[in-house]
This record gives C-alpha cells, sequence and structure tokens, in this order.
C-alpha cells in the first residue's frame, strides 16, 4: 500500500529569508532554529524520513513542525500555550495596586496601607498584595528621615569639610572631633543571659540608671586612631580641656585642622582666646544639621554597636574605665574611614532632593 502524498511546501521569499536569519543567527533560541533548518530543509524537496535522519531528529519531530508550518506558516513554528490554571493577578490588578500604594490613603484614617488593608481594598489576596509589593520595592510600613541644613553657608562650609577629606594638608592632622554625651551607665536588672544554638542573647528590657557621662572624641582621618577623654560635664570648660590634651598629644611641627560641628561650647570667647594664642590649630566647622560630614560621628556608631549597646555598668567610673579599654584596643589597631564622595557629588544629590519638594527655600 502506498503512502499518502504529502502536500508540497513551497515558501514565499520573506518567509525563507526570516527562516534563513532564524537558522543562522547564533542569538535565536536552539528550538527554534532547529524548526527553522526543518522546514528548509522539507522546502528544499527532501522528505519526512530524509530530513529526519540529516538533522538528527525523530521523524515525528519533523513531520510535527511540517504540518504546524502548512497550517499556521511562521507563527506555527511557535510555542503553543502550555496546559495550566490561568493567571489570576492581571496587568489591571497589579497597576491598581501600585496606584492605591503611591497615591491613595487607605480607608479608616490609617497613616499607611498594610497588606491586609490593600488586600479588602483591591479585593484581592494578601500574599498576592504581598507578591506584587516585593516585585515592586515598595514598603508602606518604613519610613526614613531627613532634613535639610538651612545654613547659609552650607555650600562653602560642605566644599571646605569634604575637600580636606579628599585632599588632606601637607605636613597637618586632620582631626574630626565631636562629644558623645549623656551615655548612660546602665545596669540591667538581671544578669544577661548567653547566646545558645538556635537562641539569641537576652537581657531585660527594663534598667538601673547610675549615671551619665560624655566622651569627647578626635578621630584621625589618616590612620583612625583616636584621642578620647571622658569627662563628667559637658561645658566649654571641658572643651578646653580636650583642646590642650590634642595640643600634648599631637608633635607640635604638625598643624591641627579639626572639623567640628557647631555647638555653642566650641564658640565661647574663652575658646577663641585659647585658639589665638595656638596658631597651629584650624577650626572647620560643619553646617548645621549635617553632622553626618562628621566622620567622628561614624566612629561614635562604632562604639556604640560593639561596646555601648550590650554593656552594663554599675557606675559611672566603671563605665568609663570601660570605655578607655575599648579605646586603648581600638587604637592597637585602628581602622580609618576613606570618604569617597565629593562636594559635587553630594550638592547634586541635595538638588534634586529640593526639586522633588515643593517651597524647600533651598
Amino acid at each position: 500500500m502506498a503512502s499518502p502524498k504529502l502536500e508540497p511546501l513551497v515558501l514565499s521569499d520573506d518567509e525563507r529569508r526570516v527562516l534563513e536569519g532564524w537558522a543562522r543567527r547564533r542569538k535565536t533560541a536552539q528550538a527554534l532554529a532547529l524548526r527553522s533548518r526543518i522546514i528548509l530543509a522539507c522546502a528544499g524537496g527532501a522528505g519526512v524520513s530524509a530530513v529526519a535522519a540529516d538533522l538528527g531528529v525523530s521523524r515525528t519531530t519533523a513531520g510535527k513542525w511540517r504540518s504546524r508550518f502548512l497550517e499556521a506558516r511562521l507563527e506555527g513554528l511557535s510555542d503553543e500555550p502550555r496546559p495550566g490554571r490561568p493567571r489570576t493577578v492581571t496587568d489591571e490588578h497589579v497597576e491598581k495596586v501600585i496606584t492605591a500604594t503611591l497615591e491613595q490613603q487607605p480607608p479608616g484614617g490609617d497613616t499607611h496601607w498594610s497588606t491586609r488593608s490593600m488586600a479588602r481594598s483591591a479585593g484581592m489576596s494578601q500574599s498576592a498584595v504581598s507578591r506584587i509589593w516585593r516585585a515592586f520595592g515598595l514598603k508602606p510600613h518604613i519610613i526614613q528621615t531627613w532634613k535639610l541644613s538651612t545654613d547659609p553657608q552650607f555650600i562653602d562650609k560642605v566644599r571646605d569639610v569634604v575637600g580636606l577629606y579628599m585632599s588632606p594638608p601637607e605636613n597637618a592632622l586632620v582631626l574630626c572631633v565631636d562629644e558623645k554625651s549623656q551615655i548612660q551607665a546602665l545596669d540591667r536588672t538581671a544578669p544577661c543571659l548567653p547566646m545558645l544554638p538556635t537562641t539569641p542573647a537576652r537581657m531585660t528590657h527594663d534598667y538601673v540608671r547610675n549615671g551619665t557621662t560624655s566622651l569627647f572624641a578626635a578621630f584621625d582621618l589618616a590612620s583612625g586612631s583616636v584621642i578620647a577623654q571622658p569627662y563628667r560635664r559637658h561645658r566649654h570648660q571641658e572643651f578646653l580641656r580636650f583642646l590642650k590634651l590634642i595640643d600634648t598629644a599631637v608633635p607640635q611641627d604638625l598643624d591641627l585642622h579639626l572639623v567640628l560641628d557647631n555647638y555653642a561650647t566650641h564658640k565661647t570667647p574663652e575658646i577663641q582666646k585659647w585658639l589665638l594664642k595656638h596658631p597651629r590649630f584650624c577650626l572647620h566647622f560643619t553646617p548645621t544639621s549635617s553632622s553626618w560630614l562628621n566622620l567622628a560621628e561614624r566612629w561614635f556608631a562604632e562604639l556604640t554597636n560593639r561596646k555601648l549597646r550590650r554593656s552594663a555598668h554599675r557606675s559611672v567610673t566603671e563605665l568609663e574605665t570601660d570605655i578607655r579599654k575599648w579605646i586603648n584596643e581600638w587604637n592597637k589597631d585602628p581602622k580609618p574611614f576613606v570618604w569617597t564622595k565629593t562636594a559635587d557629588e553630594i550638592l547634586e544629590t541635595l538638588a534634586a532632593y529640593c526639586e522633588r519638594i515643593t517651597d524647600s527655600g533651598h
């Protein structure tokens, strides 16, 4: 019995050009490239068996794509939709959730959306809302704070301080000076419990206050070492004593450039008189509300995270002794902080903020 005669496969010039391109391009999916070669071979007059043997596929595969091409031409070579549950969250649903999250207030007087309130409002499941928020990086429960300086000399001060960080002067020491005031000597009402497998360390929520101290610190920009001294009070007298400590600790042949904030104790007449008698001291003030420019603040974060936050002290003397020991260990292997952002980059970022805020006054 003779096999049925196959319907001839004839290509138009445009179809041949597209198929040859798919078969030749390296970036084309290999499955589509193979299907294109099958059709081109069949259009050349070869039988299904010959095409299958030549291309290393089964006769069923070669016949399937030949038939699909005859039925739907080029579109027939694409994969058909796979079986499965149809998509329930449409693009319109996604757009509705995103628009409501960004532009609408939640009902009931809430300040921000939750997955539950959004699910009720949008008529969707809570997990679907959660997936949409994660996909678009939306976190309504989180808020960040910021503050713009109103210092009229903001630009000049930023360029001055950042210039010191990026290009320190020769034969001089750049010290970032600041005070961490009101450090509390806290003692827990019960002993801290150590960390165990699957269980973090634990301490009581309540505590006993045993007094406070203030820490004056000067962070060396080049080496990362710190000159520090705790004082029980935080006045210009203590600041003057700290300046004298710096003067004694640093070799006399080096000029001193101190980066400071605008605290009133730094600008009293007594301080000004002392500075006139010690001309190697040059003070550089950060703009108001710009403590992020002072690297001493970054060092205070290390002190807080690595020592103070989990410590317990029964007296101020014990607290000060513990702080001194930690600083001595820091100075054995100091770590300098490298400032990388230029003044222009900082000002451009702030300018972009101001453009987004109406009536910013900047």
